[in-house]
């Protein structure tokens, strides 16, 4: 972090813990001691920041204010990952049904905006200047949102009836729902499906009915629902991974090459300048979507199954463009 950040933290962690260690702020702020003691002594130069160390209670504190200059640190700034948190969590609390969390979401709301206006601006001009652009987002019955989320939090199973797109079929299925997931600006419900036995992921913009029934919910240990749905790429899940190994061309791997598209990737330049990209992946749908948004500049190396999907895909796509 900057001097700027710098400074940001100690005041956070002074406020938040009281008493904070010297070895405590070397750690947080991975420094030295020569370049913490600078620092201290420019918070409370130029800053007037009441900081003082406290032999008896060990370590570092705010004194009570004086009659002196007010302690105020110049404007307050969020790195891009604070303010995307921050603009998100805004985002998801406002699109909540209200009828579910009305009475614990309205202060959450109010305390977001008045951290991220502390610098004397109103919230709306601000996320006037911060756009979160929503591409893809799928409406959804905010009525079944909350009849879902209630289930989950009380852990009741629901009866819901689902249409697959993929199947143009409408279907019926008692779950034990999991958890709600957000995924790409929508939600999905990954449940237990008593009919099937197993695990399932269910959209929850295509669920169209629920009705909550009166037995408890089967439990699914956290660990069973990463393998399902957090071990390979997207959201389709799959009992059996594999591994893509794609290959960028240059021009694209300045993108690609800071792009995470799973936590279990690897990613390597070869001599040329190409970037090289592995991961694992179940059910292809998604991962064949993404390879073609970046057309020619990308091309499936392994497996063979995977090169086969997407030289076919392609294949399909030409014929519309034959003439």
């Amino acid at each position: 972090m900057n001097r700027s950040e710098r400074f940001y933290r100690i005041d956070q962690l002074l406020t938040a813990r009281k008493v904070v260690t010297r070895q405590e702020l070397l750690d947080e702020l991975e420094i030295s001691w020569a370049t913490l003691k600078r620092d201290l002594a420019f918070l409370k130069d130029r800053f007037n920041a009441p900081i003082i160390h406290d032999r008896d209670a060990g370590g570092y504190r705010f004194a009570e204010p004086g009659a002196g200059p007010s302690y105020e640190l110049p404007g307050l700034w969020f790195n891009a990952d604070e303010t995307y948190a921050l603009l998100t969590m805004h985002r998801l609390l406002s699109d909540l049904e209200p009828r579910l969390l009305a009475p614990h979401v309205a202060p959450l709301l109010s305390r977001l905006e008045s951290i991220l206006g502390q610098e004397g601006q109103r919230f709306d001009e601000i996320a006037q200047r911060i756009h979160l652009a929503r591409i893809g987002h799928r409406f959804k019955d905010a009525e079944h949102f909350s009849e879902l989320s209630r289930a989950l939090l009380q852990r009741r199973q629901v009866r819901i009836t689902h249409y697959s797109r993929e199947r143009d079929e409408h279907t019926a299925r008692t779950v034990s729902p999991q958890r709600l997931t957000f995924y790409r600006n929508n939600w999905y419900l990954e449940a237990w499906c008593h009919e099937r036995e197993a695990l399932r992921r269910f959209s929850v913009d295509a669920i169209e009915s629920v009705q909550e029934q009166g037995a408890r919910a089967t439990e699914v240990p956290p660990e069973a629902l990463e393998a399902a749905f957090s071990s390979s790429y997207g959201i389709y899940g799959g009992s059996v991974v594999h591994r893509a190994e794609l290959r960028f061309s240059p021009r694209a791997a300045r993108w690609v090459a800071r792009e995470e598209w799973h936590p279990n990737q690897i990613g390597t330049f070869d001599s040329e300048g190409h970037y090289r990209l592995t991961l694992p992946y179940a059910d292809p749908t998604e991962l064949v979507m993404d390879i073609l948004r970046h057309g020619h500049h990308v091309e499936v190396l392994a497996p063979e199954a995977l090169r086969a999907l997407v030289r076919d895909e392609i294949a399909r796509m030409g014929q519309h463009y034959s003439e």
